[in-house]
């Protein structure tokens, strides 16, 4: 009989704590989103009142406000780095784009469900996520920044305190938003990563598209898992749920009725951050054009589902990404660069909308327009592999002078291992001169960001001080220490413009003066001389351009003796 009342006790607090911890979102009318001082009251109350639930201040915005982590564990141990050893870690980044909020909304129902066991209780694994990331765009409401969106009523701004897109700072990490994501991150170490968005662009059926980190990046035994088994069967799961899925529309301004590729999520995106530590990671893009609170319950259960496979699979997800690893070991090639391999696809059945063009009210131009009345199922390609444009071999080690201070910063804000030279040392090294460079014409993210950057290979001996830092490729955090300091990968830290000391010439010659000693060069000097001659003589555009000649004379000289000119700082020992 006591048993009896116990249970019945039990299943009222259930229903009463379920019920009292109603979201903001939940009390509404299904088209508003709750506040930052809403979120945090929500979350601390919640703490409060259940021992499995943390909301932890982790970093700061760039406004000073603090960023909050909360983490649902139910198991006795709450140290994180005993947890990890059996057990798995999901990490999910919310608000971003505060403009994008379904992330929100979601994840405050999810983590009250999971306390109070509406959610079944995961066996092996702990939740965390940061509850809203870009925390003064969170702040700075309004209701028409997102013009092309279908609600909530009100909703933060895309850009933060200091106006960057944080979604592109992962790896150049400008903003404290990204140096307190990248401290959580490898804090956590997590597993599986779910970063919550919303859609833009093309008109179509589905409320839930996705992208799935870039295979490639995530490398050969990790990123086959992902694509053809673990999001295999949480797209499975959600179609089961009543969402059926298209990986990320990635069109703009047409129609996607001939098909579409991957989206690069190179590692200024967060998943292409976190790839580069081997986390599974998903950019769940909800369809902007759908109705709110449909938006947010699409983002709930994929949530729920990555719990659920999560639990099942934690072995073998963990164990993957430890074999990953061996497919990066010093003298193996790696991928620096990649493109969409248009050979390669994959076919499926895609639910859009008839698109067509009809003249503009506006400039009597013809428009895009989507006619929704016209719904359609057509088989169209996805272009999802990718190919190498190039390589580099894997040194044993790079290493980088101390006087490269913000480098190093970044690398152990990273959790990357480096040993600090005990005395001078000089060793065989090979070399980098910044061969060729573009770059963009307008800043684009706080930076003039180098593109197609290539270098030209030498090797040496090189003499490196008491203090500067060898950095063992032999590490988890290989491809990150690859594609920072590799100049020719995409987001490195030369295209990030944290080298560009080394792209200025710091002396120079005065042309009346050097006239005469360029012209006594070249008459004590055969092999200039017909090296000059040769040049000349093989280009027109060069014969008739003294300036030129002088300043060619005077860099082909033992007068142009500038060591650091182009000279790329970090060195490489195989």
């Amino acid at each position: 009989m006591k048993l009896k009342y116990f249970l019945i006790f039990l299943s009222t607090s259930l229903f009463l704590a379920q019920n009292s911890f109603q979201t903001p979102f939940e009390k509404g009318n299904g088209n508003q989103t709750v506040t930052y001082d809403e979120m945090n009251a929500y979350y601390q109350d919640l703490a409060q009142h259940f021992n499995t639930i943390q909301y932890l201040k982790k970093g700061e915005d760039d406004n000073g406000k603090p960023i909050y982590v909360v983490i649902y564990n139910p198991f006795p141990e709450k140290d994180l780095d005993k947890l990890r050893k059996n057990k798995a870690v999901l990490f999910v980044n919310n608000g971003i784009h505060p403009g994008e909020p379904d992330g929100i909304d979601a994840t405050m129902m999810l983590m009250r469900d999971l306390a109070t066991g509406k959610v079944k209780t995961p066996q092996n694994f702990i939740v965390a996520a940061i509850s809203a990331y870009n925390v003064s765009g969170m702040l700075n409401r309004g209701s028409f920044s997102r013009a092309n969106q279908n609600g909530p009523e009100q909703y933060g701004f895309r850009g933060n305190a200091r106006n960057y897109d944080l979604n592109r700072d992962f790896i150049k990490a400008d903003s404290k938003n990204a140096r307190s994501f990248q401290s959580i991150y490898q804090w956590l170490q997590p597993d599986v990563f779910i970063d919550n968005h919303v859609s833009n662009g093309a008109d179509y059926q589905y409320t839930f598209t996705y992208i799935s980190t870039f295979k490639e990046r995530l490398g050969n035994t990790l990123g086959a898992y992902f694509y053809n088994d673990y999001q295999v069967k949480n797209l499975d799961a959600m179609k089961k749920l009543g969402y059926e899925s298209t990986p990320y529309v990635n069109i703009h301004g047409d129609i996607p009725d001939e098909g579409f590729a991957a989206f690069e999520d190179s590692p200024r995106y967060s998943t292409g951050y976190t790839s580069l530590f081997n986390s599974l990671g998903t950019v769940p893009e909800t369809h902007m054009l759908k109705p709110y609170d449909k938006r947010v319950d699409a983002t709930y259960k994929y949530m729920l589902v990555n719990l659920q496979n999560l639990d099942n699979d934690y072995k073998k997800v963990k164990q993957l990404r430890i074999d990953n690893l061996k497919q990066y070991k010093a003298g193996m090639q790696y991928g620096i660069r990649w493109k969409i391999d248009s050979t390669q696809f994959s076919t499926m059945d895609f639910k859009g909308y008839e698109g067509s063009y009809k003249p503009s009210e506006i400039s009597d131009k013809p428009r895009l327009y989507y006619d929704i009345n016209k719904p359609f199922t057509k088989k169209i390609k996805l272009f999802m592999t990718a190919v190498p444009t190039g390589y580099i071999t894997i040194p044993r080690y790079y290493v980088v002078p101390q006087s490269q201070y913000r480098v190093i910063e970044e690398l152990k804000r990273n959790k990357i291992l480096m040993t600090a030279l005990k005395k001078d040392s000089t060793t065989a090294v090979e070399s980098y001169k910044i061969k060729d460079f573009k770059t963009v014409k307008n800043p684009y993210e706080g930076h003039y960001l180098h593109y197609d950057t290539s270098v030209e290979v030498a090797k040496r001996n090189q003499t490196f001080l008491a203090g500067d830092y060898l950095i063992p490729t032999d590490q988890p955090g290989v491809k990150y220490i690859i594609e920072t300091l590799e100049p020719e990968a995409l987001d490195s830290f030369f295209n990030w413009n944290l080298f560009d000391g080394i792209l200025a010439q710091k002396e120079y010659y005065s042309a009346y003066i050097f006239e005469d000693t360029a012209s006594e060069l070249l008459k004590t000097d055969k092999k200039l001389k017909d090296a000059f001659e040769a040049k000349k003589a093989s280009d027109k555009k060069f014969a008739d351009d003294g300036t030129a000649q002088l300043d060619w004379i005077y860099r082909n000289s033992p007068y142009f003796e500038e060591k650091t000119f182009r000279q790329y700082p970090v060195y490489r020992i195989l």
